[in-house]
């Protein structure tokens, strides 16, 4: 198995999600970052969408990156030559490929065969690498699918993107298309390209790189249309630690990365997200704690310091005394065992009235009520 190449299409199909615009500043400074952390490959927008979309991706170009920068563009000559105006010297162009999409635009699967030579070989004679991508191919008939990856690729296609439009795949369906397609087509380059709707594309890539795969396509937080996309973080460690395939990217840069996009995309991130989320290695049950301070990987995937981030013991209902001990020691407070299991009592009462964790000015009001008396 090949090394997995990542591409990152945050400023093209992250910048899709509704309600989303990067300033040229911005779509800078998420390059320059991904470039740190040593991403190989960017997509760095739609060069049909304008003249202001084509100079903040010209201006990309011209940063000097070390990364690759691919254009994306349907499969017109139009949208091939705004690309070309922009100094894109890579093209991710696009045809749909189901009957469903089609039909939507009152097209045909001869039309998308006939359509391929003249797109193809003006792609092939403009540009240095012509990728070429599968538009809703999870719904697309897998026999019209291998007509057209044959015709695509005859005509020049160095890598071919199959695209979960709707994200309706499932890991299974994943390994069961790539391992067909990388059966009937071996030494291609096969792309997976998946969305998030019903919750499994950070698996779906995964799987699809262990099946005949060797790209996928992700955004930083999973960051794009409807429900999103693969998110970035998320697939480099669930390779790591679920497959054994380390990329060594810098986890804590991939944290600071996560937040910069949090803030100027407006999307808030949800407090449990994997890998980045607020609270993804906070815990409360007492049984958890316990062990978690004998060994942090007890009740954790990986040690959060990979990240930047660390274990969090946060006071609650589910609490126990040793969690509470070592929280109060933390902050120079010690009780006797009496004065302790007292207090938790005290703890899980309070915070089943709150419906919530408590924070350590609550906890010394409780401790202030009772009248301990604790040393500091």
């Amino acid at each position: 198995m090949k090394k997995p190449h990542l591409i990152d299409t945050t400023l093209r199909d992250g910048e899709q999600a509704p309600g989303v615009v990067f300033s040229l500043k911005e779509k800078v400074e998420v390059a320059r970052r991904l470039d740190e952390i040593g991403i190989p490959e960017l997509e760095i927008g739609t060069p049909a969408i304008g003249k202001n979309e084509q100079n903040d991706i010209r201006c990309l170009i011209n940063q000097g990156f070390s990364f690759q920068s691919t254009c994306w563009a349907r499969a017109t000559k139009n949208d091939l030559e705004a690309s070309l105006n922009c100094g894109a010297k890579r093209v991710n162009l696009s045809f749909p490929v189901s009957d469903v999409q089609l039909k939507a635009i009152g097209k045909s699967r001869s039309w998308v065969m006939d359509s391929i030579p003249e797109i193809m070989e003006f792609a092939a004679d403009s540009f240095e690498f012509v990728a070429v991508g599968a538009q809703d191919a999870s719904r697309a008939d897998v026999e019209f699918l291998k007509e057209y990856i044959s015709a695509v690729k005859y005509f020049g296609a160095k890598r071919i993107r199959i695209a979960d439009t709707v994200g309706v795949m499932n890991p299974l369906s994943v390994q069961n298309l790539f391992s067909i397609l990388a059966g009937t087509f071996p030494e291609t380059d096969f792309e997976f390209h998946g969305h998030n709707d019903l919750g499994m594309a950070t698996a779906n890539h995964a799987v699809a790189l262990t099946s005949g795969a060797s790209s996928v396509s992700l955004t930083v937080n999973g960051l794009g249309e409807r429900a999103g996309n693969a998110p970035l973080e998320e697939v480099i460690f669930a390779l790591k630690y679920s497959y054994g395939i380390n990329l060594d990217f810098n986890g804590k840069l991939l944290t600071e990365l996560s937040a910069f996009v949090e803030k100027i995309s407006g999307r808030k991130l949800p407090i449990s997200k994997p890998v980045t989320g607020e609270m993804a290695f906070s815990h409360e049950s007492g049984i958890h704690c316990r062990s978690l301070k004998e060994n942090l990987l007890t009740y954790q995937p990986f040690n959060p310091e990979e990240i930047g981030k660390e274990t969090i013991f946060v006071i609650g209902k589910h609490s126990g005394t040793g969690a509470l001990t070592d929280f109060l020691a933390k902050r120079n407070i010690f009780l006797s065992k009496t004065e302790t299991t007292d207090l938790v009592v005290k703890i899980k009462s309070l915070s089943t009235q709150l419906k919530r964790d408590l924070n350590f000015t609550e906890i010394q009001n409780l401790i202030q009520t009772k009248q301990f008396n604790f040393s500091v």
